[in-house]
């Protein structure tokens, strides 16, 4: 015991002295000691840790070593999304931009945070009472990968915050990417070890944080800058410009290019300067982002969709080269999307080799005239989604001829129908097509759909891949002993998914719609289909004009259900099904006649409702008589809007649709 005071004291002491260094080396840019000091000093900490490990803690410098590999990475669930941002591509954006925000906050001029846009990898960082405790992805925005260990070993991110008035909770948003000099030491590292070289720096720091092994991430060297706050429990300034000065005093690196500007004027101003410097930066920005500075009008603006009112990215052109068009294909998705491709010279665009390029759509062919021996110029949207923007016909070698758009999927032979105002072509053979198949089987299986308990999407790509399955019907003919040939399944699991397979087969009409995976028809298509109807063979002899009058269907959901069912093959396939065994009980198609208060009302819910989920509301509305509808139209009679609705609200209010909050909602389904 005596020992140990002193010992711990050195330690804490030491651990105290790496963390301020680092501050003042990586946030301040100022160092005051040597890299030989400082090496001695991390040294003689690494000694101390190794002989009395009883002294080692969760923010100790020594960590950013890394740890043993993990299997796999945990997913963690932002309890505060991870939200997108609206794009700005020019001039006019941006003032429509600013004139939206001072409409709504009633208010002649607006503060914003301008700063670069980077070009890396966004995570979340959550640290509890100023101790880093969990590192993620941003993932799909509501789930990410857990990458603790990963983010420790970047030399910039602080393991304890500093300084005072730390929230107890702070979740800190940033970006991880590599500088331009970091990225060519890693290539020649990689070289040197005939290693796989990285084609530019946004790939090697997103698979850099990526690794299993963090031992190998702390080899890589990776920055972050971080810009924003998730999760907060504590004070925090009341302006995005006096979080990013917090955030400076914490510990946490911010871009040194953030300012405010004033209005569009200022944002506008702000990104011409930083586009005549953008070559000169030691990492690649792609853009910047202009955010109202105001944390409590950041509030009152909220989010649409998927993305904040109240920022916006003004993203750069993107980098343009010339190539030749030397083949036109059509290509089917895994969700049945038919997309026109350019199969190019391949030329070098914005960091990558790019030998093909979207063509989007039959519209944008016939916008373009596009035709194989054209010259074209190619462009990286976003520096990501290669895509033909113009044809320069001047150079169009004689006898071209332009592109047909083909009527029937070259993959399967059914009919192309299509969505969006005749813009989206489809696939109508979605159970039978070979290139949907894996994506089908998955869908039909998925728990809102036949809910096959233990078919994951391992097994269905084996079972696609293995020939064991062509469609969705032959799931129901898989025996024990096929099932134990692949992987993951031992006999008892193979056992226990072909009686999950047979439970199955007892469903419910709105179900099996959804399962057949029809494009554009949702659970809530699927359940109003399955109410109007009553049957199957009904919905499927309904001629067009009588599928318009089901609620929430328009002339092209019913175009798109009504050739579905005239497919052959998609009828084969159902047959198939029939024959297997799946049965449901007949749906009654007069839910008015049995006197239930909001019988032949139409209800469309949107946002979050605290009391209950989408599914329950759902439910309790059907119970009580009143249709459920996905989307806002005249026949809507009110829409329940929940905390973040979005655009229904909107719409109601233009259509003089009933609009009621949650507690009034509450009333009446409590009748």
């Amino acid at each position: 015991m005596a020992v140990s005071a002193p010992i711990r004291n050195r330690v804490l002491k030491l651990r105290a002295a790496l963390h301020e260094h680092n501050y003042r080396y990586h946030v301040l840019d100022d160092p005051v000691i040597s890299d030989a000091e400082y090496d001695r000093m991390f040294g003689e900490l690494q000694d101390l840790e190794a002989r009395y490990p009883e002294f080692i803690s969760a923010d100790s410098p020594t960590l950013r070593a890394g740890a043993p590999p993990l299997k796999q990475f945990a997913p963690v669930n932002h309890k505060v999304a991870m939200l997108s941002l609206s794009n700005a591509f020019d001039e006019s954006d941006v003032l429509a931009f600013d004139r939206r925000i001072r409409e709504r906050a009633e208010i002649e001029e607006v503060e914003y945070v301008a700063e670069p846009k980077l070009d890396g990898l966004a995570v979340s960082l959550l640290y509890e009472r100023g101790v880093l405790v969990v590192g993620a992805t941003r993932g799909d925005g509501e789930t990410g990968e857990d990458v603790t260990m990963n983010i420790k070993t970047i030399k910039s991110v602080p393991l304890r915050l500093r300084g005072k008035n730390i929230p107890e909770i702070l979740e800190v948003r940033g970006e991880v990417f590599l500088t331009h000099a970091g990225f060519r030491k890693l290539n020649e590292d990689q070289r040197s070890k005939a290693g796989k070289l990285f084609v530019n720096p946004r790939n090697a720091a997103a698979g850099s944080l990526r690794q299993l092994d963090s031992r190998l991430t702390a080899q890589r060297p990776l920055e972050i800058f971080f810009y924003g706050v998730g999760r907060v429990a504590g004070k925090i300034p009341v302006t995005h410009r006096a979080l990013l000065k917090a955030f400076k005093t914490w510990g946490l690196r911010v871009s040194p290019l953030a300012e405010l500007v004033v209005g569009a004027e200022g944002c506008i101003e702000y990104y011409e300067r930083i586009a005549k410097i953008r070559c000169r930066l030691s990492y690649d920005i792609d853009g910047v982002v202009y955010k109202v500075s105001d944390m409590s009008l950041q509030s009152k603006l909220g989010n649409i969709s998927r993305a904040p009112r109240w920022a916006l990215a003004h993203k750069f052109p993107a980098q343009e080269e010339s190539t030749v068009v030397q083949g036109i294909e059509v290509q089917v998705g895994r969700t049945g999307a038919v997309t026109p491709v350019a199969r190019l010279r391949p030329v070098f665009v914005g960091g990558v080799t790019v030998s093909n390029a979207t063509l989007h759509n039959r519209r944008e062919i016939e916008r373009l005239d596009i035709r194989v021996g054209d010259t074209v110029m190619v462009r990286r949207a976003g520096d990501v989604i290669p895509e033909v923007v113009s044809v320069t016909t001047g150079k169009r070698p004689p006898h071209t001829r332009r592109f047909k758009f083909p009527d029937a999927c070259p993959v399967c032979g059914s009919e192309i129908v299509y969505e969006g105002e005749g813009i989206v072509a489809r696939c109508s053979g979605g159970l039978y097509c070979s290139a949907q198949r894996k994506e089908s089987i998955k869908h039909f299986a998925s728990r809102r759909a036949m809910d096959i308990d233990g078919l994951g999407d391992k097994i269905v790509e084996q079972l696609v891949d293995k020939n064991l399955v062509q469609d969705a019907a032959d799931l129901y003919s898989l025996t024990v002993e096929q099932l134990v040939g692949l992987e993951r399944l031992a006999g008892k699991s193979a056992q226990n998914l072909v009686e999950s397979l047979q439970r199955s087969k007892t469903t419910k009409l709105e179900r099996f719609l959804h399962a057949l995976g029809i494009g554009q028809v949702g659970e809530t298509t699927a359940q109003q289909l399955a109410a109007h109807f009553g049957s199957l063979q009904a919905i499927i002899a309904a001629p067009v004009d009588d599928l318009v009058k089901v609620p929430d269907i328009g002339p092209v959901v019913a175009a798109s259900i009504h050739t579905f069912f005239n497919q052959p093959h998609n009828a084969a396939v159902i047959q198939k099904l029939r024959q297997a065994g799946v049965t449901w009980p007949e749906h009654s198609t007069a839910p008015e006649d049995r006197g239930l208060p909001l019988s032949g009302k139409i209800f469309v819910l949107t946002g979050a409702l605290s009391s209950m989920t989408r599914d329950e509301a759902s439910r309790r509305l059907r119970d009580l008589g009143a249709k459920v509808a996905g989307s806002v139209s005249g026949k809507t009679d009110f829409v329940v809007a929940g905390s973040d609705p979005g655009s229904k609200v909107a719409k109601a209010d233009r259509l003089g649709v009933a609009i009621v909050g949650e507690s009034e909602f509450l009333d009446m389904i409590a009748l």
